[in-house]
């Protein structure tokens, strides 16, 4: 402790020569900063070698096992999972639904404190799909950022930038917002033509537009794109060519991992590839943590050789 003090002094004496005692606090608060979303994202590429995110999608019906059915072991499951996948992921990304529908609300708070115990470098997204405005907002991501400890969070862009600009408040945050969705409904709306807008872009074009300019203040969004619409990923890539897409529908939903990584994938514009049941449910027995493991391993080196053929 001595040594610290008497370290602290001497490059406080050092600033303060340079600058003053101002240059020397300042040079300690940055010192002090945590990283930001992006800082972890990048560091979790190289680290892990990933572009996986390994989905927290918890059934207890699925459950493996002794474990099958008891939703009081979504925390023990999930767990295990991260224990076995640490080291091979760039991001987790829990569904709060799972975790709420079971009253799991306290299992998921001590799952977000063991992931930041066993991957302390690894982003959490916390999938959540809020979209609502002004004062809820708020609430909404104090909830992510504040009592789950989320490093991003889903969002609906549906109501508009005072329905996102909430979460922008919390720095170094991150927040994906609803692009160009997996499920067969997202043409309902995402691929309809807005005649208003200049060009008549289309809605998922529109928000990608939205995301890379005029919305992203501190450059903390980046956008939800599905694996099943490779084409649709490539034209969000064109249009908003440095933000991180979050990329699910790989694996139990039917996303091509190769094409997925070639449309969306380029150097300084990260791609997060979500893959879930797959992962999760990959062995009925009480080795699927394990089993979980050999997959995510699959799907991660599939994922990276697909990267290096570009």
């Amino acid at each position: 402790m001595l040594t610290i003090k008497l370290h602290a002094r001497i490059v406080q004496g050092r600033l303060c020569r340079l600058g003053g005692a101002a240059s020397y606090n300042t040079a300690m608060n940055m010192q002090a900063s945590p990283p930001t979303f992006l800082d972890m994202l990048r560091t979790s590429e190289q680290q892990n070698q990933s572009m996986l995110c390994v989905g927290l999608d918890p059934e207890p019906t699925r459950f493996p096992g002794k474990l099958k059915g008891n939703s009081n072991k979504i925390y023990d499951f999930c767990a295990a999972i991260v224990d076995a996948t640490a080291d091979l992921v760039i991001s987790f990304k829990p569904q709060i639904a799972y975790f709420a529908a079971h009253r799991a609300e306290g299992q998921l708070e001590r799952l977000m404190e063991h992931m930041r115990r066993a991957a302390p470098n690894v982003p959490i997204i916390l999938d959540a799909k809020r979209g609502d405005i002004g004062a809820t907002a708020e609430q909404y991501a104090i909830e992510a950022f504040e009592r789950y400890g989320a490093d991003a969070v889903t969002l609906s862009p549906f109501m508009g930038f005072d329905s996102v600009e909430p979460y922008l408040k919390h720095a170094g945050k991150g927040a994906f917002l609803l692009c160009r969705t997996s499920n067969p409904g997202g043409d309902d709306l995402q691929n309809q033509r807005f005649a208003s807008v200049e060009g008549q872009p289309l809605l998922y074009e529109h928000v990608a537009r939205l995301a890379q300019g005029p919305w992203n203040l501190n450059g903390q969004l980046g956008l939800v794109v599905g694996a099943t619409y490779p084409a649709e990923i490539d034209r969000v890539r064109t249009v908003a060519p440095t933000l991180p897409l979050l990329i699910p529908g790989v694996g139990a939903q039917g996303g091509d991992a190769v094409a997925t990584v070639r449309a969306g994938w380029r150097p300084n514009a990260p791609i997060i590839v979500s893959s879930s049941r797959a992962i999760l449910y990959a062995s009925g027995d009480d080795d699927f943590a394990e089993a979980a493991r050999t997959e995510a391993v699959k799907t991660r080196d599939v994922l990276q050789a697909a990267r290096g053929a570009l």
